[in-house]
């Protein structure tokens, strides 16, 4: 993967164009993921452009997290009815399972829960295209990762047709989203790095991967006349920049930062919020808090505690199925470790530039992971494992691979 960015002899905006039309001209249908976010809303602007002038439709997938802004919603509705002509719409309000970092009694949480419907922070949006109900789709389980519901949902819907699913990431928002675009890794189509094959046919395209946050702006002051999200306009009144404006689910490890702003900008829905989601008032209000409070930054250990003693306290106190899944990752953790030299066991601590770049570890990483409420030892290089669900697909994809080998063998056997 190169470390240098390669700039065209053009605007972003001509170039997001460039490759909508690219998407256009080379799947057989395309659908848009749309959260009502500022980055999704100007992407729905350019992809629907160029479907009123093919006279196309679009698909629409909107995946409803249940605790949202009512202001995002309305904005949802608004574009959707802007746009009612050339849109097929899939709102999503099913049992999706969401990160909770705010909590260790419910790590996870689950939007649209039908056991705790009289707890809903909103009613299931009476609005065309809807799907609540879990026979709607037949690959959909109860309790399913978003990010496994993208890849499902787009098996689902190409259904055997070249797909382009437009996703409307940045690369200045995180390196994890630069090496999406930049990773020479990834098959693409034919060679277009804004592009990201998913399986088949089916590929993501990121017509605005190059933009930063002020071209999204930028956009709507050069054409004030195409809708936002209003809700930006309440952010910008309580005092954040553009580049701290987020609407993702609001309890995500990165996210949590901008839970203070429910009770700020929609008090009626925040305490809603609050009855819904465990730790979502504690973690209002500490949030912004360095330390051991909330793991940020330095943190230090009880006196006469060595760090390894403060992370086994630190277990002790926490529900037991919460203190026995970070036991089993500390335990991967330590054997890979093992694996690189550290036979006798982890240092206490390593010097802080070392474990910062996750180049040594040490006790007080375990700590610093305990006190985030890392769930996924993110801190410690982990990742999130895939569900059943996404494991069954991993094996149909599989299956489909080798019996298209086997294919192509047979047909070269008889040539």
């Amino acid at each position: 993967m190169s470390s240098l960015k390669n700039y065209l002899e053009m605007d972003v905006l001509s170039a997001a164009r460039e490759r909508i039309i690219y998407a256009f001209d080379s799947f057989e249908q395309v659908y848009v993921s749309f959260s009502g976010g500022k980055d999704s809303t100007v992407m729905l602007h350019l992809v629907m452009e160029e479907a009123i002038k093919r006279n196309q439709k679009v698909g629409i997938l909107i995946i409803d997290l249940e605790a949202q802004y009512s202001i995002t919603i309305e904005h949802i509705k608004n574009l959707l009815r802007l746009y009612a002509d050339f849109v097929d719409i899939y709102w999503i309000c099913l049992p999706i399972k969401l990160r909770n970092s705010v909590s260790n009694y419910e790590p996870c949480w689950c939007c649209w829960q039908p056991e705790r419907k009289s707890d809903w922070v909103r009613e299931i949006p009476d609005f065309s295209g809807v799907i609540s109900d879990i026979k709607q789709l037949p690959f959909f389980e109860p309790w399913m990762e978003f990010e496994e519901f993208m890849v499902l949902f787009g098996e689902w819907y190409a259904n055997g047709k070249s797909t382009g699913a437009f996703i409307g990431i940045r690369c200045d928002e995180s390196l994890n989203r630069f090496r999406t675009i930049a990773s020479n890794k990834k098959e693409s189509h034919d060679s277009r790095r804004f592009t990201t094959r998913i399986f088949d046919d089916l590929y993501n395209v990121y017509p605005i991967y190059d933009w930063s946050v002020g071209d999204v702006w930028k956009y709507h002051y050069l054409f004030p006349d195409k809708l936002h999200n209003e809700v930006y306009d309440l952010m910008n009144l309580a005092g954040l920049t553009p580049h701290q404006m987020r609407l993702c689910q609001p309890y995500g490890d990165d996210q949590k930062r901008g839970l203070w702003l429910y009770h700020v900008i929609e008090p009626q829905t925040w305490g809603k919020v609050v009855n819904r989601v465990n730790g979502a008032n504690s973690g209002s209000l500490y949030i912004g808090e360095t330390g051991n409070i909330n793991g940020y930054n330095r943190i230090t250990k009880p006196e006469n505690h060595t760090w390894k003693s403060f992370c086994n306290l630190l277990l002790s106190t926490m529900p037991e199925n919460t203190r026995n899944h970070y036991v089993d990752r500390f335990r991967v953790f330590l054997k890979g470790w093992a694996g690189r030299g550290y036979h006798n066991g982890i240092p206490d601590e390593a010097p802080r530039c070392l474990e910062n770049k996750m180049w040594a570890p040490s006790w007080r990483r375990l700590c610093k992971v305990l006190l985030r409420n890392d769930w996924w030892c993110k801190g410690l290089g982990m990742t999130q494992p895939k569900s059943e669900a996404y494991g069954k697909y991993l094996v149909i994809k599989q299956k489909r691979k080798e019996a298209k080998q086997r294919i192509s063998g047979e047909v070269n056997g008889r040539k």
